[in-house]
This record gives structure tokens, sequence and C-alpha cells, in this order.
């Protein structure tokens, strides 16, 4: 197989083509033993240039100096064995031998300074800048710690030489001398245009992805220190290349308190364990592995299993017991060869670090929570106190006083006051104390907040409410047990009886009469029980028990109409604006202010609901005012919220952001656990998203997309991420964006809490694959789009199917695999054929056409074929400007075969097809400008460079820039006027 040099090279150029990993360098190996066997030794040369590749990116530092010494023998041997490139590399790969022989403390000291020593004269004598050797002996100085600030003096003083690393690299080796100082900013400084894409090389900006977010996060940049991890981790997974960059990851994890997020990249990294080829690497690699299994123990989990080396199970104290012994002794193996702690001393260091945030970083990714027996360990941290927390009274008495004070206010800090209670009630020994009133009250004090916390997380507290009913009646206190009984009919959400009104139908017709005919025996009783006239009032009499009922009353007709909208009957609007009307009076008769505001929300939301949105907004904002202005600013949470989404109706996302805000910061300042908090992460992230305001989107989506995962919304959450993604990609973070949806679509929608809705992840994986595409992964975007297109092989509406196998064909003919594409071509115009899609097959056809005449094997007969079909395919599509717009798709048609035709050479006809792209976009009108553009730059270059025409370019060019400059289309005729300037100056 390889008995002829031209076999060896051959395979040299397939080995190329691999990813980096033990199959790659298996075979790189191989091939330099192949090389060997000729007398000719320019090939044995690129076969150990290739091996030595190989082992640099593998983390094979131990064995990469062997090669680069029989490189060197060959170099002094027969210098013409060498091409120019591989001459070069002889001199670049010094550096790389220094780093190898720094990553083994085996080699002594001495021997990687003498290396070093051996460069600067091999460089001298070549007549090479030093600044190489500089930066190489930098690298010494920050590994050992000895010596470091003149080395980078001596280092970054020195012009640039053509052997120097490059520019990225440089930039993140000079901002990691800062690091080491423990000076972020000037670090993050020097990182700036390295992250704001102004350079990169192969491994930049993911390396320093890692690198940057101990320092990100220490000066509490924590929303840039996720888009690091997304990105950079995503790069790094797999690669035992990069096993310190994923250690780095997994203290990340650690640090954020996402410390399920850090087992998952263990997991999915276990075979870092068996790799030793770069021990410098490893420790750093197992001391942030130690980060992450040192912060499980220390909650709690350190019985957690977790992925270890191969061979036995391991836990997180197992584990952390294990490799902390050699991890160790790494270290100290360093520092004696060093001669100094410094090795030791780092990674320390990195062992004491706690989180730095008293929350988790919601990273927007799908985890997996942690399981698995927690030991009790170590408390969790203390949540952040509320600005106005209310103190929990040691004395039963005051407790119970207390939590009657705040819950006749509405003040959501009587919740952890009735908790208190309950458990002493519940106690063991409990005595009743007569002072506090019947003991049935307090029992159906209990039983109600226990309605009103089944009703918030989502339950049904009808049988809790119905208990406190009973438990009053037998109290005798018919007001409260009225209330009660009230509260029950109105279910299922009646909300906690504190101005709330809900938003949740009750569903069909019946079940609405059901309610009335609940309610309203109530009502009449109500009204009878009423002071007046010769009737006194009675001990028990509570105006605000009897505007609870008139309350629920409302309710039920708000929920009714809100059923039937737009369509609602005179009868059925009747009712809503009876009930409320009697709300609103009796709450000014008995000066009963909240449920005054509670009227008007009512009123607001249908007003909004119907089209009256100033109505809305003015009830909404009254709504608030009256509740501001009696002292309780804690009940108009519920209120803002309403604002804020008819704001994001209105196309007002900036107003609505602010308003979700305040309401927020609002409920966290009073403590209020029933605020509907993953709710309103979400709606505040939708609201920022369309306002532009993508960083607090991201934010915001992230958040709400993690609590709900731990609420058990999987469907939710990965709506919020589908969002989420979106958002990246807008603020240009495609790869995060990626990432995110990486981690909904990797499980196949299998999770801990059920599979996710079919359509909803297949819209994730449709998403996700054009994501891949964009970032030119097109062999992972492929694999994508064909496992969907045989998702939705079997759904109803088979033009999905057509769509989504379009792209795959396109796909497999971006990713160079022709015979798959070629196949899964066919297979869509077959679907297409079954259930028309056209514009995908379009888009589709006219990829492989010009696919067909790009790269070394061009095929315009080949791309005509595609494009006559595609003319066939449109020709059957029927006329219909508003669905389907001919205009757009013949002109592109004629604009591929254009570029097609120019690429052969057949510019006269090339000319002809632009021309007729140019006529047919123009039927557009202002949506056909841009394609024009295009067309008559493309035009311009047939006439200008094929043709030798340039005048008639430049007329052409003017025309354009004239119409562009009409259409406000400024980034095109600023190219188009360079175009023009440059065909001008022929």
């Amino acid at each position: 197989m390889l008995e002829t040099p031209e076999a060896v090279l051959d395979a040299l150029r397939e080995n190329d083509e691999r990813p980096y990993g033990l199959p790659r360098t298996v075979r790189a190996e191989e091939l330099v033993e192949a090389a060997g066997q000729f007398e000719e030794k320019g090939l044995l040369v690129t076969a150990l240039l290739e091996l030595m590749e190989s082992y640099e990116y593998t983390g094979e530092h131990r064995k990469s100096p062997v090669v680069f010494a029989r490189l060197l023998q060959l170099w002094d041997e027969d210098r013409g064995a060498f091409s120019e490139w591989e001459g070069h590399q002889v001199y670049w790969r010094f550096k790389w031998v220094t780093t190898s022989l720094l990553e083994v403390p085996d080699v002594p000291l001495a021997t990687v300074e003498q290396w070093i020593g051996r460069m600067r004269e091999r460089y001298r004598e070549a007549g090479h800048g030093m600044q190489p050797v500089a930066a190489m002996a930098h690298r010494v100085a920050l590994h050992t710690g000895s010596g470091l600030e003149s080395a980078y003096d001596l280092w970054v003083t020195r012009p640039r030489e053509p052997l120097s690393d490059c520019e990225a690299c440089e930039i993140r080796h000079r901002a990691l001398h800062h690091v080491a100082l423990e000076e972020d900013e000037q670090a993050l400084r020097i990182w700036a245009p390295l992250f704001a894409g102004a350079v990169s090389c192969q491994e930049e900006p993911y390396v320093s992805h890692a690198f940057a977010l101990l320092p990100l996060l220490r000066t509490g940049r924590v929303d840039e220190a996720r888009s690091h991890h997304l990105a950079g981790y995503r790069y790094a997974r797999g690669k035992t290349g990069m096993a310190e960059e994923i250690g780095l990851h997994l203290e990340f994890c650690a640090l954020t308190r996402n410390e399920g997020r850090g087992l998952e990249i263990l997991a999915e990294n276990r075979g870092l364990f068996e790799a030793t080829g770069a021990p410098k690497a490893r420790l750093a690699f197992l001391t942030g592995v130690q980060v992450l299994l040192g912060r499980l123990v220390e909650q709690g989990y350190a019985d957690t299993p977790v992925a270890g080396p191969p061979g036995r199970q391991w836990t997180a104290r197992t584990l952390n017991e294990e490799i902390g012994a050699e991890a160790d002794e790494l270290a100290a193996a360093f520092d004696r060869r060093n001669g100094t702690a410094a090795v030791g001393e780092r990674r320390r260091e990195r062992l004491e670090r706690r989180p730095p945030l008293d929350e988790p970083l919601a990273l927007g990714l799908r985890v997996t929570p942690l399981t698995g027996p927690k030991d009790g360990g170590a408390a969790a941290e203390p949540a952040p106190a509320a600005a106005h927390r209310v103190a929990v009274p040691e004395d039963f008495a005051e407790l119970v006083a207390e939590a009657r004070r705040l819950a006749d206010q509405g003040h959501p800090g009587d919740t952890p006051l009735w908790e208190r209670v309950a458990e002493r009630v519940a106690a063991g020994g409990y005595v009743h104390d007569p002072a506090l009133g019947h003991r049935d009250l307090l029992l159906a004090e209990l039983a109600e907040q226990r309605a009103f916390a089944e009703d918030e997380g989502g339950g049904d507290g009808r049988a809790a409410m119905a208990e406190a009913a009973g438990l009053y009646a037998r109290a005798g206190l018919p007001w409260h047990e009225l209330a009660a009984r009230a509260r029950v009919a109105c279910r299922p959400r009646a909300g906690k009886g504190h101005g709330e009104h809900g938003e949740e139908s009750a569903g069909k017709p019946a079940e609405h009469l059901a309610v009335r005919r609940e309610l309203e025996p109530l009502l009449e009783l109500a009204e009878r029980m009423l002071p007046g006239g010769d009737r006194e009032p009675d001990a028990d009499f509570r105006p605000d028990k009897y505007l609870v009922v008139l309350h629920c009353r409302a309710f039920a007709a708000h929920t009714e109409l809100v059923d039937v909208l737009p369509d609602a009957g005179p009868e059925t609007a009747a009712r809503f604006q009876d009930a409320v009307a009697a709300l609103h009076a009796a709450a000014e008769r008995w000066e009963i202010p909240h449920q005054r505001a509670a009227a008007h929300l009512y009123e607001a939301d249908i007003a909004a609901r119907t089209g009256r949105i100033e109505e809305a907004v003015e009830r909404q904002r009254r709504s608030q005012e009256i509740l501001e202005e009696t002292g309780t600013p804690w009940r108009a949470t519920r209120g803002m919220l309403l604002l804020g989404q008819i704001l994001m109706r209105t196309g007002r996302p900036g107003e609505a952001a602010e308003v979700f805000r305040q309401a927020m910061a609002r409920a966290a300042r009073y403590d209020d656990r029933s605020f509907p908090v993953t709710a309103v992460h979400a709606m505040l992230g939708h609201a920022c998203r369309h306002a532009g305001e993508l960083s607090g989107a991201v934010r915001h989506l992230s958040e709400a997309a993690a609590r709900m995962e731990r609420e058990g919304d999987h469907n939710g959450a990965a709506e919020c991420r589908l969002e989420l993604a979106d958002a990246l990609a807008a603020s240009g973070q495609p790869e995060d964006a990626v990432a995110v949806l990486e981690s909904v679509a990797r499980e196949g929608g299998a999770e801990s809490g059920g599979p996710l809705d079919e359509r909803l992840l297949a819209q994730i994986r449709l998403t996700l694959a054009r994501g891949l595409t964009d970032l030119e992964e097109h062999r992972a975007a492929a694999e994508e789009f064909l496992g969907l297109a045989d998702t939705v092989a079997g759904w109803e509406e088979q033009f999905t199917h057509t769509m989504v196998a379009s792209q795959a064909a396109a796909t497999l003919a971006r990713a160079g695999r022709p015979q798959e594409a070629g196949a899964a071509r066919e297979r869509a115009l077959a679907s297409h054929r079954r259930a028309p899609s056209p514009v995908p097959v379009l888009e589709m056809l006219r990829e492989f056409a010009d696919l067909a005449t790009r790269g070394e094997e061009e095929d315009l007969q080949a791309a005509l074929d595609h494009l006559a079909t595609a003319d066939e395919l449109l020709a059957e599509v029927p006329e219909d400007p508003e669905e389907f717009p001919h205009w757009y798709h013949t002109g592109h048609n004629h604009l591929c075969r254009a570029r097609c035709l120019a690429r052969a050479e057949r510019f006269e006809e090339a000319l002809a097809e632009a021309d007729r792209a140019d006529s047919r976009l123009a039927g557009g009108g202002p949506d056909g400008e841009a394609g024009r553009a295009e067309t008559a730059r493309l035009a311009a270059l047939i006439e200008g460079n094929g043709l030798e025409r340039p005048k008639d370019a430049v007329a052409r060019l003017d025309a354009a820039v004239r119409r562009c400059a009409g259409a406000g289309l400024e980034e095109a005729a600023r190219i188009l006027t360079a175009l023009r300037e440059d065909m001008a100056s022929r």
C-alpha cells in the first residue's frame, strides 16, 4: 500500500484532513516509518513535520523533541531536502521544543535553558531576530516565577520578527503575564482586540477564552465570562491537546455554582485522565477537576458518582483523593526541577478559590441537575437579605399577631411568618393560647395560606380553601367563611385575595355557568348580611371580606370574558362591567383602596385585549398610583406586569423592559416569594431582545431557562433557549448560540423530566443545523439536517420534509460529500414533487450550481443543469405575487448562472445573464434593489475585467450607485463606489 513515494504522499495528504487525535497520530507514526524507506529524504522531512504537529496538538510533549532532533539532523545534513516552507518550520518549531521540554518535570531546568541558548545561536547564525528567543525565556520565567519582570521587559520591548508567534498568540501570552500578577484589568485590556475579532489564528480566541474566565469573574464581567465559556469550551471539548483549558472551564463551573455543568464536562472529557504526554497541562487539568470536586464535597455531594479514570466507579470524594495525590506529586516535581515554589503555590491558590457569586450564573444551557446522595456536609450559603425582609418574632403570640397584621395589608412578608406558625402548631406538645382567638380560627388561617401556596405553585388549592371555610364556620366567623367559600367557587386560579387578578380561563361555557351558579347564592347571602337600615353589623363583620366576595365575582366575569374575546356577546360583556362596577363602588364606600386598584386592573386588561391601549395604560397607572398613595407599593407588582405586557403588545419593548425591571426590583425589595420570578425573567428577556438590548436578553433568558428547568418545565426552558440562541446570534455570538442549542438537542429530547415536545425539538434542531452552517461546520450541520429529515418524514405536512431535505443536501455538498449530497438532492426533489416547497428547493439548486463551478474540479455543465432544473421547477409555481415572488427567484437563477459562466470565462454569456437578472429583479421595485446592486457589481467585474471594457463598467456602476442611494442601501453604495473608482482609474 505504501511502497511508492506517491502513495506515502497521498496518505500524508489524507491524514492531514483528519482531526487531531490518536488515530491521526498513530497514522503519522506509520507514515514516518514508510517515508524512511526511500533514499530521497524530502518525503521523510514532510512526514516528520506532520508527526511533530500531531504530537503538538494532541499533548504528546514528551515525544515531540525526539522528532525534532531527527529533523534538525536532516537539516544539517541535507538542506536541499527541505522546501522553503519546511525550512521556515525548522526555525519556527524551536519554540515548540522549548515549551515541550518545559512541560516535563524530568527534564532539568538547565537543559531547557541550554536549549534556549541553542535556539539563540541558530537564529543568530541564520540572521533571525531575537524577539522569539526572548519570548521563550519569558515562558520559562512565567512557569518558574523567577525573573519574571525582567524577562517580560526583554521580550515586549523588542520588535516582532517573522518567526515571532502570531499576533493573537502573543496577545494571549502578554495578557497571561498580567493575570499571573493578578492585574486583571490590564490583562483584559490587552486581550480586548483579540476578543473583538481584530486578530485571530487557528487556536485563538478559543484558548484565551479559557484563560480569561477567572479575570472576568474577578472583575464582575459575568456576561462576558458566560460567553467565553460557551464558545471556548465548545472548541476545546474532546481535544487532548487542550487539557489545561478544559481544567479552567471546570474551575469556572465550580466558581459560578454550576457544578452540574462541570460534571457533564468531566464526563465528556474522561479520556484526559489517560493522557500523560504533557505533565504540566495534566497538572493544570487535575487541579481544575479538584476545584470542581472540592466544591461538590463542600456542598454535601461527596458520594455523588462522577466520571474518572476508566476501570472503577468513582464518587466526588474518592476521585478527589485519588487525583489529589498525583497532582501534589506533580507540583512538587516541577518545583524541585525549577528550584522555586511557584507551581505548588499556584495550585494551592486555585484549590482555595471560592465562588464570587451569591447565586448560580445562568449559562443558558440545558444541564442535568446534580443527583445522588447528599450527605448534608456544608450548609448552603445564606441568600442575600431583602431590603424589607420581615423579622420573625420568637414569641408565638407576637408571631401570630404580626402575621395577621401583614396579611391584612397584603404584605408578602406574611408568608414566612405563617410558615413559622404552621411549624409551631404542627410540633408536638403545642397548646393553643385562647388569647389568640378560637383555635379553629388559627387552623383556618393556616389552611387558607396552604391554599394560596398551592395555587401559586401551580397546584389546586380548592381543597385547602374549602377546609378553611369549614374551620371558619366552626369558629363562628361567618364573613370569613363566606370569603373562603367565594374563593373556592371562583377557582381554579383565584389568586391570594390581595388585589391580584388572574388570566387563566376557566375553559368551557358550562364551567363558567357552574361558577356563576355557585357564586350567586354567596353574593345574595353577603348582601343580606350587610349592615344597613335596622340591621346592626355583627361582631364578625369585615368589609374587606365582603369585598373579597365581590372580587371573586369580578374575577369570574373577567375570565369568562377573556375566554370568548374577541367574539364576546353583550350579556358576557355586561356581566363583566356590572361586576367590576360593583367592586369599584363598594371599595370606595368601604374605603378599601387595593380593591379599587384591582377593579382598574381588570378594566385595563380588557381594554388592552380589545385594542383600547391608551385607556389600558391609563387605568393600570391609576391602579398603581392608588396603591402607592396608600402606602402599599408591594401590591402593585402584578399590575406592573400587566403594564409591561400591554407595552409589549403595542411595540414599546424598551418601556416594557423597564417596567418589568421595576416590578422585579420591587418584589425583591419586599421579599415577595409569590412573585412569578421565572416568568418575569422570560418576559424581560423577550422585551430586551425586541428592544435591541441583547446583553440583557441573554442574561434574563438564561436565568429563565435555568429556573424553568429546575421547576420541571422542560418545554418552557427549551423555548427560552431557542429565543436565547436567536439573541446570541443577533449579538454576534454565533458559537454561543450553537452551544446553547447543542445542549438542548444532544439528548434527543430525553431528559430526567421527560422528553421535549417533538415539534419544538425539531425547531431547535433546525435552528442548530443552520447555526452550524453559518459557522461553516458543514459536516456537523449535515448530520443534524439528515437526522431532522428522518424525524419529520412522518409528519402530515410533508413540505417540512422537503425544506429540511433540501437544506441537508446543500450542506452535504458544502461539506465535500458529493455522492451523499447528490442522493440527498434527489430525495429533496422527490419530496418536492409530493409536497411542494419551492423556496428551499430553488435555493438548494442554486447552491449546487454555485459549488459546481468552485474548487479544483469545475463542472460548468453540471451547474447549468442544476439551474435548468430550477427554471423548470419555477415555471410550475403558480403566479401569486403575495405568496411567491417570481421576480426574486427568476432573477437569482439568472444571477447564479451569470456567476457560473463568468468563472468559466464565458464572459459575453455571463453578462447577458446578469442583464436578464437585473431586468427581473427590477420587477420587485424597492425590494429588488439589493439584488440589483449585487447584479451590477458582478456585471461591472465581467465588463471591466473579463471583457476589458472599464468605461462600460463605470457607466453601469454610476447608475447602480444612484439607485442604491435612493433606496437607502448605504453599504451597497459604498462597495459599488469603491469598485467604480477602481474601474475609472484604468
